[in-house]
This record gives structure tokens, C-alpha cells and sequence, in this order.
């Protein structure tokens, strides 16, 4: 049989609405309700692979229904502006997918779906009825099925006759009559009262419709609900005459009219998609044969695989703006970082150079030539992902110079969540160009569409006023970057060996201790042996259950801490096996054959600006604990008469609060050079300073890093293990006190509701839909994220300034020393122990000097022969 799929548009929408996180582009335009609606199209197309496809939609003017109950859906909140704002562009998107819309004033979405089901039920036609209304279920039969959507369009059930018989035990055509003897509160229908669902499905089970029903009321048992049938009975009738969905819509229906169609206009739908920033469903839609005609046309090609051909192109291309696309292997590990080609479109002509080829017969000369390519300043040089390219030029002793624009970075600081920024990505969304297509011409078509792509960005970057952000901070940064990996860590191998038996010893005796208290030996690693000890034999109380048995995530035993002893030790075992395997095996694992450890600095991963460290993460080693702590001896200098210098930001986010906030009281305890944390517990607790204790203090600084993070007065009370109500006597105490950061906090809420987004001193962006949602906890983090994310981007702005300036600095000087890690506020450099003094100043200089706020930028500075020894 041929399929119609007919989707219920308006119950979809409002179901997607209230189902997925608030979604907003950048044009502030709401779209969590359209990609909601278009997931599951693209879904039940695919699934059902429909003959025919329709939409359907309820009109604002009144339907009979309301004309002839006036109650008629009365009560109902009106459609959120959020929501109804969606509507005008998702019938735009199904004109562009070819698909036809169904709306008529005076009847409902579901009349039409009555009707076209019908219809095609009469022309042997399968049909399915897409819905989130169960109203639908009345409509199926053997050959017309409904779809209805559950937990937040994740899941579905489908219904034919059979189904609802043997779920409901009653027919299709009977769902009416229950529906009339119970009514109908979200549309207001009355039924009868006092008659619930569990009694219609009774009385319609027995008698088969409601007229039956009334007919035999003398031998229903039920004094009151005997009374209510009699009184109500033409009310029943009336509900079940409005809960009938109608068959027979005066609408023309033309099968040709409705085929689905795979011939839409799919560059169309890609723009809509692109602008709505649908990134995973762009992918969705395919090439057409012109653009696939237009993507492989032949452009002219120059294969340089000799030294005469290499020699006669770095000639032309000086003082030019010259974009390169280049093709590097293995990047995760230093020592076999190779470059393969160099593709370059210079003046709309395009030159492969086979690098792998052509260096193999004259290395020397080859080298040469692409230093005076390289290095030379006149040429300006578009790139996407310079980093790579600084490193991988790096191993041929060759500095990248000339850097004009990095379309992967500018990329990252337009849309900062969007995780990955591979070029054929964004160029497929800006430029709707497939560079897979067709594999031998993917990179010519890069480096041909890197001019649109980098034009394009930089208008963005214009419109967003983040050009002193791309140009003065994040582009100078990659040389930075570049250097550190190239660099690398030196670590003392014996060492690490040390560090592996000390941990093996340190786990084993913390083993024993657990099964000492546990009186018994099991695997402390299995959770549900775990649980067993733990709340079966030990019979501590239980937080939370799971499936499969009891929770014994982190955050449950740090509520069972003064339960038990053994609640420390399980804690520390795990962060100890925790330890060895990332650390100590894991950390043997990614030495370079030069015996260092090169990490990767990442720039376009985190939303807040922060850089990353991967493979391994060198920045995120736990040092709650001194074996974490430990880890750090086996980082060291590059040789033995050198020293490590940390250099470290005192209190960075607070000072960055002070300035946004311009709350004086705070930038007076900074100017003075006050303790912070003795401060504010002098204020927040009402001592006089010098009485300030330790244990003050430390809560003090958990209220002061809370106000940066938007904690609440929950989340403080766990942490200092006080009640809600002396949490939140000190958050109120402490914004009294500072008043300017209560405003700040405040304001930045406001402000971000309507732009859906924040920034950072900078003008960093960071979109924060959430904060709109209607779900109140998700919109709570959406606030939370609005309080702290321009204090940390800012932070992360400062730290960034500092690297470039401390690097052109140390360069400058013409000094040996080098930056070789960056920890969130803190730089590692190694220190040739002749440039000690001179370093010092100079690092402290550059860093208190990145950026002038209200309050003084303060830095920390340490020396030692290992990494340990400099904290």
C-alpha cells in the first residue's frame, strides 16, 4: 500500500517547545520548537518513507466549536511569544521542503487530519498520524495509525485498532464516548461530573457508547453517579459531540499535490538552516546536481613538485595576501608531525605543493625557500588553524610570520559553542559548498573558498566588536601556544617509576583499610559491591537508588562523610587509582621519544575563553591530596642548572569583579592591599579584623568564589555544612555589604535575558539561550552562567594578554627563558638560573601590567628545581 503522513503541526511544536532547551541564533530568534518539529520529520519520514506527506495547523479565528460552546478551550494560557514567533518560519522551511500545509478557518488541525485520514482510509492508502494529542487516537483503524510522542519527543507508541482494543478495551470510535462521560480539562470539555476516566472506560465497556449508557442508567449501581447521568445527560451528549473529530472538511485534496517530494529547493532549505544554525541538520539535506556541478567545476591547478616551480611561486607572491590550506599528519604526536601539502590560492589560482615529494630530493633547499615564504613578513598569510602550522613548521626550524587572519580562531570567537571547527564544516554552512563530494579536489576547494569564508568572518568579527580581542590577543597568542607544545615539558622518567611504586603501595594500604572496616574483602571499584557494603552490611543510610541498585556516586558519599570512616578512605582510593592510571601510567605513556611531554594547548574549545590542555591535560591534575600533589615533582627543567617559575595571579576573578561590579568597597580592600577573605568575613560576620579566625576566613572565601560562580544559598550551605538559613543570612549580608556587586549581579541577569548572550571586558561573547528557558532549573543555570562568565572570560582574557606580553618580551630581550605551561592563572616557565632576576621582573611586570582595571593586578611568583618545588 502507498503511506500518507500527516503531521499534527501545532501539537508538535508546542510539544517540542516545552520538550528541548531554549535554542535562540543569532539573531535572537527562537528555534528550539522548529528544530524540534524538523528532527522529528526528517525522523518519521525516514522511518515511514511516505508516498504522500501534509502538515496541518489550527487557525486563531473561533471554530464551530466555539460558536457553539463558548467555555470551548476557555482557561488555556496563550501561546508563549517565543513559541509564536516559530510558527511563520516553519511554514516557511515546509514550503521550501515541498511539503503542503492543511489550514481552514472554522475548523481544527485535527478535523483536517479527520478528514485527509478518511480520504486516504477510502483510496487504500496507509496512513500516520504524527501527534502529541491523544484526542488522535479516536481516528485509527487497521490502516491509519497514530504516532503519538512521549518524553520529550524521544519516544513514541503507535496505534491501530487493534492496539487501543487491547490497551483501553474499547474501540477507537468509543474513545469518543469515554471522553464525553469524563470531559475534558485542557479543552474544557465538561463530560459529566464526578465520573473520572477509570468509571467511563467501565460504563463504556459495558454498554458501548454514551446513548447506551443513558439508556440503561436504571441498572448502573451508584446512587450519586445514577443522579449525575440523569442531570447531565445532555451534557454528556454535547461533550461527546465536541471531543469528535470530524471526517468530512470541505477541502480538496489532490494526491499529486500532496507526493512527497525529493526535488524541493535544498539550497534553500540549507540558507534557512544556516541562518537558523542547524548545524547537524544541514548535513541532512543533499547536494543538488547543479551545486554539484558548480562544487566540481575544474579550477585551475599548478602541481610545484621541484625547486625551480617552488622558487618562481615564493617570487610572486611577495607583498601579496595569499591564503593557505595544508595537510598535516599525525598532529597528536610531536616527534611525527609532518607536513604532506601546502595548498595556496593566490590571486584566484590555485598551487599544490607536493611538500613530502619535493623535500625528499633537495631537503636543504626546500627548507630555505619555505622560510623565505614563511618568514616573510610582506607576505600576508590566511590560515585555518595556524597552530598546527607554527608546529609543524616548527621541526624545520621555521618561524610562521605574517599572520593575517586564522578563520578557525575568528570562527571560535563568533560562535563559541559550537565544539568543533573543522573548515569543510564551516564552509559547507556559510558557502553551502560540499567539499566531500568529490575527495581529490576537497582541499583546491578549501583554499578556494578560504577567501569568501574569511571575508565573511570578518565582518562578524566587525559586527561583534571583537577585533582587538582577534587581532591584540588570540591571534599572537597561537605563536604562544605553538611554542609551548613545541617546547614541551621535561619530565624525570625515574621518577615517575618512584611515583608508580609509591602509588601501587599507597593503593594497596588503602585497600586494606577499606576491607578492614568493611570486615570483608570485595571490589571497591563495582558500585554494587560497593553498595552492599556500604548500605546493606554497614546500613548507612541510602541517598539514591538506581536501576541496577544503590548510588555510589561522589556526591552520595559526600553526603555519608560523617556516617562512617570508610566514606574518607573509598574517596581517596578512588582519586589515588584515579591518579595512577591518568598520571602516573598515562603521563609514561605520552613521553616523546625527546623526553618530554608536548600537550596540547587548546583555543577554540571552552565557551568562557579558558584555554585547554589535552593529551595530556596538564591542567586539571587533583592536588587535594598529596600524592596528587606529588605528581608534580616529575615536571622539571630543561636542564639541571635551570628552575621552574610559577607565576601566578593572586586572585584574579575577584579583582575582575571589583572592576566590573565598581563597588568600592571591594576595589578599596584591593587598592589597600587588604586580605580579601578577612575582609569579607570581618564584614560578613561582624568581627572586628584582627579577629578574624582561620575557619572565618576559609568561609569567607567560599562566599566570596560563590558570588563569582552565582552559587546559592543551597549549594553554600552544603559546602560549609551550615543550614539554608545561615547560607543565606551570609550571601545577604555580604551584598549588603557590597552593594555595586548585588547590582552587578542583577543587572547582568536582566541584560542577558535580553540579549541571550554576555560579555567579557574584551567583548568575548558567550550565547547563553538557557536563561530563557521555561524550565526553571535549567534557566537558573542560564543565570548563573550570565553572573560568572564575564568575571572568568575576563580572567581568561588577562591571562591571555599576559602570555603574548611576557613572550614578545622574553623574545625581545633575547632571552633563553621560556613559557612552557599555562594552569588557568598561573605560567610555568623554565628559568636559566643566570636570567633568574631579570625574569622575575620581568614576568611580574607584563602580568600586573596586561590590563589596567580599577584595582591593581597582583602576581605570586615562585621558584623551584621541580614543578612541586615552585608552588
Amino acid at each position: 500500500m502507498e503511506r500518507l503522513l500527516i503531521l499534527d503541526g501545532h501539537s508538535l511544536m508546542y510539544r517540542a517547545f516545552f520538550a528541548l532547551p531554549t535554542l535562540t541564533n543569532d539573531e535572537g530568534i527562537n528555534t528550539n520548537a522548529i528544530y524540534g518539529f524538523v528532527n522529528m520529520l526528517f525522523k518519521m519520514k525516514e522511518e515511514i518513507k511516505p508516498d504522500y506527506i501534509v502538515t496541518t495547523f489550527d487557525m486563531k479565528a473561533p471554530t464551530f466549536r466555539h460558536k457553539e460552546y463558548t467555555e470551548y478551550k476557555a482557561g488555556r494560557k496563550k501561546m508563549p511569544p517565543e513559541l509564536a514567533e516559530q510558527f511563520p518560519i516553519v511554514k516557511e522551511l515546509l514550503e521550501k521542503l515541498a511539503i503542503c500545509i492543511f489550514e481552514i478557518e472554522g475548523f481544527e488541525a485535527d478535523d483536517l487530519i479527520g478528514t485527509l485520514s478518511v480520504y486516504a482510509n477510502d483510496h487504500d492508502i496507509e496512513t500516520y498520524i504524527v501527534t502529541g494529542d491523544r484526542d488522535a487516537l479516536q481516528l485509527a483503524k487497521d490502516n491509519v495509525k497514530v504516532v503519538i510522542n512521549k518524553k520529550g519527543m524521544s519516544e513514541k507508541e503507535i496505534y491501530d485498532k487493534d492496539r487501543m482494543i487491547n490497551d483501553y478495551g474499547v474501540t477507537p470510535t468509543q474513545f469518543i464516548d469515554v471522553k464525553g462521560l469524563m470531559g475534558d480539562k485542557s479543552d474544557n470539555i465538561p463530560g459529566v461530573p464526578g465520573i473520572g476516566e477509570k468509571t467511563a472506560y467501565k460504563l463504556i465497556q459495558e454498554y458501548g457508547c454514551i446513548e447506551n449508557v443513558l439508556m440503561n442508567i436504571d441498572k448502573i449501581s451508584g446512587k450519586k453517579l445514577k443522579e449525575n447521568l440523569m442531570q447531565y445527560s445532555e451534557q454528556a451528549i454535547f461533550s461527546k459531540k465536541l471531543a469528535t473529530i470530524l471526517t468530512n472538511v470541505p477541502i480538496e485534496i489532490d494526491l499529486n499535490e500532496i507526493k512527497s517530494k525529493e526535488n524541493y529547493d535544498a539550497k534553500a532549505v540549507r540558507e534557512l538552516f544556516t541562518r537558523l544554525q542547524f548545524k547537524r541538520l544541514i548535513e541532512k539535506i543533499p547536494i543538488t546536481e547543479e551545486e554539484k556541478a558548480i562544487n566540481e567545476v575544474e579550477v585551475e591547478c599548478v602541481t610545484i613538485d621541484n625547486i625551480k616551480g617552488l622558487k618562481n611561486l615564493v617570487e610572486s607572491v611577495k607583498d601579496s595576501l595569499v591564503y593557505f590550506v595544508f595537510e598535516i599528519s599525525n598532529e597528536n604526536v610531536y616527534s611525527k608531525i609532518e607536513i604532506n601539502k601546502i595548498n595556496i590560492n593566490y590571486e584566484s589560482k590555485n598551487y599544490i605543493i607536493n611538500f613530502s615529494d619535493i623535500f625528499k630530493v633537495t631537503p636543504n633547499e626546500v627548507t630555505k625557500l619555505l622560510r623565505d615564504l614563511f618568514e616573510n613578513e610582506s607576505i600576508k598569510k590566511v590560515i585555518h588553524d595556524a597552530k598546527a602550522v607554527y608546529t609543524a613548521l616548527s621541526k624545520l626550524k621555521i618561524t610562521l610570520k605574517g599572520l593575517a587572519f586564522d578563520t578557525k580562531v575568528a570562527a571560535y570567537l563568533t560562535d563559541a559553542s559550537r565544539g568543533e571547527y573543522e573548515l569543510k564544516s564551516i564552509i559547507y554552512e556559510t558557502l553551502n559548498i560540499d567539499v566531500t563530494s568529490c575527495e581529490e579536489l576537497i582541499k583546491v576547494k578549501e583554499v578556494n573558498s578560504l577567501e569568501k569564508i574569511s571575508k565573511s568572518l570578518k565582518v562578524k568579527i566587525k559586527l561583534l566588536e571583537m577585533e582587538e580581542l582577534l587581532y591584540n590577543v588570540e591571534q599572537p597568542l597561537i605563536e604562544v601556544l605553538a611554542s609551548m607544545e613545541t617546547r614541551g615539558f621535561n619530565v624525570d622518567k625515574k621518577k615517575l617509576d618512584e611515583l608508580g611504586v609509591k602509588f601501587s603501595s599507597e593503593i594497596q594500604k588503602t585497600q586494606d583499610e577499606i576491607y578492614a572496616m568493611a570486615g570483608e574483602e570485595f571490589n571497591i571499584s563495582s558500585p554494587k559491591q560497593l553498595g552492599k557494603i556500604l548500605f546493606e552490611k554497614l546500613d548507612l543510610p541510602v541517598i539514591k537508588k538506581t536501576k541496577t541498585g544503590f548510588s555510589t556516586k561522589a556526591e552520595v558519599l559526600l553526603k555519608l562523610r560523617d556516617k562512617h570512616p570508610i566514606i574518607d578512605k573509598i574517596t581517596y582510593f578512588r582519586q589515588l587509582t584515579k591518579l595512577d592510571s591518568t598520571y602516573v601510567e598515562g603521563l609514561k605513556n605520552v613521553v616523546d621519544v625527546d623526553g618530554r611531554i608536548h600537550s596540547s594547548f587548546n583555543q577554540t574549545v571552552t565557551t568562557t575563553g579558558r584555554l585547554s590542555s589535552t593529551e595530556p591535560n596538564l591542567q586539571n591534575i587533583p592536588i587535594k591530596y598529596e600524592m596528587g600533589r606529588e605528581i608534580r615533582k616529575v615536571f622539571i627543567p630543561d636542564e639541571d642548572t635551570n628552575l621552574l617559575m610559577s607565576a601566578d595571579y593572586s586572585q584574579i576573578e575577584l579583582r575582575v569583579l571589583a572592576h566590573i561590579a565598581g563597588d568600592e568597597n571591594l576595589i578599596n580592600a584591593f587598592k589597600e592591599h587588604i586580605d580579601i577573605h578577612t575582609k569579607t568575613a570581618s564584614e560578613v560576620f561582624n568581627v572586628p579584623i584582627d579577629e578574624v579566625t582561620h575557619d572565618l576566613r576559609s568561609n569567607a572565601k567560599a562566599v566570596n568564589f560563590g558570588i563569582v560562580y552565582g552559587i546559592g544559598e543551597f549549594s553554600l550551605a552544603e559546602d560549609l555544612k551550615i543550614s539554608r538559613k545561615e547560607a543565606k543570612l551570609y550571601i545577604d549580608t555580604y551584598l549588603e555589604r557590597y552593594p555595586k556587586v548585588k547590582q552587578y549581579l542583577q543587572g547582568i541577569v536582566t541584560k542577558a535575558k535580553e540579549d541571550s548572550a554576555v560579555t567579557t571586558i574584551l567583548n568575548r561573547r558567550r550565547a547563553i539561550p538557557e536563561i530563557n528557558a521555561k524550565n526553571k532549573m535549567v534557566a537558573s543555570f542560564g543565570e548563573r552562567l550570565a553572573m560568572n562568565t564575564p568575571i572568568q572570560g575576563s580572567a581568561a582574557d588577562i591571562i591571555k594578554i599576559a602570555m603574548v606580553k611576557v613572550y614578545n618580551r622574553l623574545k625581545k630581550e633575547k632571552l633563553k627563558t621560556t613559557i612552557v605551561l599555562q594552569v588557568h592563572d598561573e605560567l610555568i616557565l623554565n628559568v636559566y638560573e643566570e636570567e633568574q632576576e631579570t625574569v622575575a621582573n620581568i614576568v611580574k611586570n607584563e602580568m600586573e601590567n596586561a590590563i589596567e582595571l580599577k584595582v591593581p593586578l597582583e602576581v605570586d611568583i615562585n621558584l623551584g628545581k621541580t614543578w612541586y618545588d615552585a608552588k
